[in-house]
């Protein structure tokens, strides 16, 4: 089984400014001169940490990682104002015009995979293959799976959900607008309280095993405030995109080489997302894993994921 690559440092790290009010952070590792690669990461607010590095051989990529707007170590933190699908890909543009980028391998998982998707229908000319893990394609249901006491994850862990609406006097009604006003309420404490919640409660749920660190780690203030304020403000909005917008855009991204890596038992992003995507897009490689759930970071996704880029890196050389 394989594990990640070993610990590389940052080559070069910048901010870009890609609005009057927003700049991101951006960051570049691994051969200068390699295939480049830009990891889309999750939430939407999750950003990115120095581990995503490791996915990717680092003699054979240029490896790209940026946080969103809002999320991570860009400016403002947990920015709402000006933040949407269509902005971020726009900056994933500016970002690869920045760096004079031709075209690049695109690296998302969980709202990372929406997004990387969005680029690729808008952008298929400059994109020269995708690795998806968790997917997510921003639908109704998808929401309703996640956030609904009669979807999936909460019948999965009842208990759990309980304290996920502990915020809302355990009243579900109205779930995404009520924790909305929490999340922007002029109370810090009452913004905070929700944050952790939410938070909490994705980061108790990503894994197949149980992180015996879960509400400590998702739980922290900085990450989890930027976390909850962006997927609500996007999950409120219907992630700034149509119903079943990616399923219809496949015909333009169809002839690109891509693999899917989905757990088995992934509770955040139900396994049947990926099959949907799977049957309109007979191409498509797609992996489940099993004794997996959701997150990037358990030993047999880690072990999928590095042998996609493995493959990937072998088939982009060649091409």
């Amino acid at each position: 089984m394989r594990t990640l690559y070993p610990t590389i440092a940052a080559n070069r790290q910048q901010w870009l400014q890609v609005s009057e009010r927003h700049r991101i952070y951006v960051e570049e590792s691994g051969n200068p001169l390699g295939i480049p690669v830009l990891l889309v990461h999750g939430g939407p607010g999750a950003g990115t940490s120095p581990e995503h590095r490791r996915f990717f051989d680092p003699e054979r990529y240029r490896i790209i990682l940026f946080d969103q707007r809002g999320a991570g170590q860009s400016e403002p933190h947990a920015e709402l104002a000006d933040n949407h699908t269509q902005a971020l890909i726009a900056d994933m543009e500016q970002i690869r015009e920045h760096l004079d980028v031709e075209s690049w391998l695109l690296f998302g998982g969980s709202w990372g995979s929406t997004l990387a998707l969005c680029y690729a229908i808008a952008h298929p000319d400059r994109v020269r293959g995708l690795v998806l893990r968790g997917l997510f394609l921003g639908r109704e249901q998808d929401l309703h799976w996640l956030y609904q006491p009669e979807g999936g994850a909460a019948q999965l862990f009842p208990d759990y959900y309980r304290e996920f609406l502990a915020p809302l006097d355990g009243d579900s009604r109205h779930l995404l607008s009520r924790y909305y006003q929490l999340l922007t309420s002029h109370n810090e404490l009452a913004r905070l309280h929700a944050a952790r919640a939410w938070a909490v409660w994705e980061g108790r749920i990503a894994t197949l095993l149980p992180r015996v660190d879960a509400e400590a780690y998702y739980g922290e203030a900085h990450s989890a405030l930027a976390l909850a304020r962006i997927e609500c403000h996007y999950f409120i909005n219907d992630c700034f995109m149509d119903e079943n917008h990616i399923i219809r855009g496949l015909d333009t991204l169809r002839h690109l080489p891509a693999i899917l890596v989905h757990g088995r038992y992934d509770a955040i992003c139900k396994p049947a997302a990926a099959a949907c995507l799977s049957e309109h897009w007979p191409e498509l490689v797609l992996q489940i894993v099993p004794g997996a759930g959701h997150s990037a970071f358990e030993p047999g996704i880690i072990d999928a994921l590095v042998k996609a880029t493995d493959h990937m890196a072998k088939e982009l050389i060649q091409a």
